[in-house]
């Protein structure tokens, strides 16, 4: 009984709180809408709607405030599903087609995306491609530029020749799937450039929304140049990923060392960039007003610093080209400021569920995408360390030597606490999507906070609005300054003893679990919370499943063999990325280096036959239309258990007991291979992937 009594008066304190909720109901049912294998019919959102709309209505009559809660939460899972799969309808676009055959390509440069593995990359909205008909044209398209190409201006429009395909399927089984965020970006196509763009007069005008972005973009680009140019490529490159959004110009040195060093989270546009320069355009205005007497008895001088801080934020959204971290970012400060003007907390949990809710609107596959969940779980913790923070007593009449230290003991004390809260919260996204965790991370984000929240931003904002009339150079260099030394500190990080640790993936309903555990810790008041803890950590006990023998690209071009806790690449020069992300989803250290690989197996340009010491009895040739040396095919088929050949022609006669050729790989994508008693195991990325508008295309017919 007295359990029970406890347990009741526990609920019973969350009166105010159970509306924090229903934005992780909503997104629980935007999360059933992408977990299917299928794609459910229209109808069936509509009908969910409906059903919500009775749901709600239904409260009216309810007695109990426990079926209220019941019934709200289920009227707010069934809207997330029906919003997510009318915004899945909402961004249908002609998808490419496989092939190899180059096309010719006219189109406007829409902006300069961040460069890839490859190269350089552009955001294209075609104007034509090859022969194709208008419906079956995509709507945006990613080309790679090989180095050395010139990069356009955006709103210039090209011409250019390159192979096209459609984006890309997961790099593995299970793995990320970026085909889905271009789906939902309508990036129909990514292609690489076979010859130098050139610029043309296309004889058709832009629409109208089209000529606004470009030429908002076409600023962006032409302040990028400028920063770059007044800091050099060493800082500048990393100071205009921060203000503008572009990439294009960071050293990919300094790439892995923020990696490296936990700092990664700089260089993307997000909640801390918005934050510092929304909180910073706050503090100036509020100070300006209480310096005018005058004006501080006329208006309120908070309010009005939050409208200058609401246009600092959505002047920085513009500027940043708008990414989706930082759309969301915008929409969670512009609600903490709109609490400001309504003279509401600024910073609690009803203002996050609030601004998480406007972002799952607006863009409910955002519950997909690991910044996202990061940055909600992240702020959430926060608010949630804020309420329970001792609130320090003011003294009266303390000389301020002894004020200067026990404000800088809370500060120190204050900025340990939040880089730990931020990093615990964070750790299990970390761990399930990155596999990385960075050891030294805690103290490199310790020591980076204060120069760039005081330095680096505030002076990349003020050189940002002062370089169009010439007065930017000085707090440039300020920004520039700062970020070398961020960069030391990163180099510092990425160079100590155990600076990053591997840890393999989780089963995918870890993350789901830790996400509810995080968010029962940090929604729910009382000392019950820490019930959620034990969930929240599940990504560290939960086990993991053996890794596979053997991994394949999506094309059959690049293969990887695995030795204890190594993977051999016999392909190190080719998908080096999908390699090392599927290596590092097993927890698994990748073997680049030649030599390692041909102590192992026989290779030649095209092939790979097994030597003795392979672990794998694994053939592989990469020929398309280029025929094997005489006899080649024939002795990989003989010598191997497994033979893979990106060729599509399956051999009438081949010994080997596991075939796999290019028809098998354009239908189930990537896969992996697990050696078991009676025989060899193949797992797919296209069945677990299912049959979605982002795995198959649209076809406006």
């Amino acid at each position: 009984m007295r359990l029970g009594g406890w347990l009741a008066d526990q609920a019973a304190a969350q009166a105010d709180r159970w509306t924090l909720w229903t934005p992780v109901a909503f997104g629980a049912g935007c999360a059933a809408y992408f977990g299917l294998s299928r794609e459910p019919l229209v109808w069936v959102a509509w009908l969910l709607l409906a059903v919500a709309a009775g749901l709600l209505v239904a409260t009216r009559w309810s007695v109990w405030r426990i079926t209220t809660l019941v019934l709200v939460l289920s009227a707010c899972a069934a809207s997330g599903f029906a919003v997510a799969k009318l915004r899945a309808e909402a961004v249908k676009a002609p998808v490419a087609q496989a092939g190899a055959r180059p096309q010719a390509i006219e189109a406007w440069v829409v902006d300069i995306a961040a460069p890839g593995e490859s190269g350089q990359r552009l955001l294209l909205a075609p104007i034509r491609v090859g022969d194709w008909p208008a419906e079956a044209t995509p709507i945006r398209a990613r080309v790679t530029l090989r180095p050395g190409m010139p990069l356009p201006a955006p709103g210039e429009a090209v011409s250019l020749l390159a192979i096209v395909n459609p984006p890309p399927p997961p790099a593995s089984p299970g793995s990320y799937d970026f085909a889905r965020d271009a789906y939902f970006e309508s990036v129909g196509a990514v292609g690489l450039a076979l010859r130098e763009p050139e610029v043309f007069a296309p004889g058709v005008t832009a629409p109208w929304r089209m000529r606004a972005a470009m030429a908002v973009n076409a600023t962006r680009w032409a302040l990028t140049l400028r920063i770059v140019e007044a800091l050099g490529p060493e800082t500048g490159g990393l100071a205009a990923a921060m203000t503008t959004g572009h990439e294009a110009f960071i050293p990919r040195e300094q790439v892995e060392n923020l990696r490296a060093a936990g700092l990664a989270h700089i260089i993307s546009i997000s909640g801390l960039h918005m934050a510092i320069v929304g909180g910073f355009a706050f503090a100036f205005a509020r100070l300006a007003v209480a310096a005018w007497p005058w004006l501080a008895l006329r208006v309120p001088g908070k309010k009005l610093a939050a409208l200058f801080g609401l246009a600092a934020v959505g002047g920085y959204l513009v500027l940043s080209g708008a990414p989706p971290p930082a759309e969301r970012a915008a929409i969670t400060a512009s609600v903490a400021f709109a609490a400001i003007l309504v003279d509401r907390q600024a910073i609690s949990l009803h203002a996050l569920a609030l601004a998480a809710m406007g972002v799952l609107l607006l863009q409910p596959e955002a519950v997909t995408e690991p910044g996202f969940q990061m940055s909600f779980v992240a702020t959430a913790a926060l608010v949630a360390l804020a309420e329970i923070w001792p609130r320090p007593v003011k003294e009266i009449d303390v000389p301020w030597p002894i004020r200067a230290v026990q404000g800088a003991a809370t500060w120190t004390l204050a900025s340990i606490a939040v880089s730990f809260v931020a990093g615990l919260a964070t750790g299990p996204f970390a761990i399930q999507h990155f596999n990385r965790v960075s050891t030294w991370g805690l103290f490199a984000n310790l020591a980076v906070a204060p120069i760039s929240s005081f330095l680096m931003m505030p002076g990349l904002a003020l050189g940002a609005a002062l370089t169009p009339l010439g007065l930017g150079q000085a707090p440039l260099e300020v920004a520039g300054w700062s970020i070398g030394l961020m960069n030391q500190v990163a180099a510092w990080a990425a160079a100590a003893p155990h600076a990053q640790i591997v840890i393999a993936s989780a089963p995918d309903w870890v993350l789901p679990v830790s996400f509810l555990g995080l968010l029962f810790v940090c929604l729910w008041s009382g000392p019950l919370r820490w019930a959620g803890l034990p969930l929240a950590l599940a990504i560290l006990w939960a086990p993991r499943p053996p890794p596979p023998d053997v991994w394949i690209s999506a094309d059959g071009a690049a293969v990887a063999v695995r030795e204890a806790r190594e993977a051999v690449l016999l392909r190190p020069d080719v998908k080096l990325f999908g390699a090392e992300l599927w290596a590092r989803r097993r927890g698994l250290t990748p073997l680049i280096d030649e030599a390692e690989r041909d102590a192992r197996f026989d290779c030649d340009h095209w092939s790979c036959a097994p030597r003795p010491e392979a672990p794998v009895s694994l053939a592989a040739a990469w020929n398309l239309k280029r025929p094997l040396k005489p006899g080649r095919l024939e002795a990989l088929c003989a010598g191997a258990d497994v033979v893979v050949l990106r060729n599509a022609i399956r051999p009438e006669s081949c010994a080997a007991p596991l075939v796999l050729t290019g028809e098998d790989f354009a239908r189930g994508g990537s896969a992996e291979l697990y050696r078991e008693a009676g025989g060899w195991r193949v797992a797919w990325a296209q069945d677990l992937r299912g049959r979605r508008p982002w795995t198959w295309g649209y076809d406006p017919r």
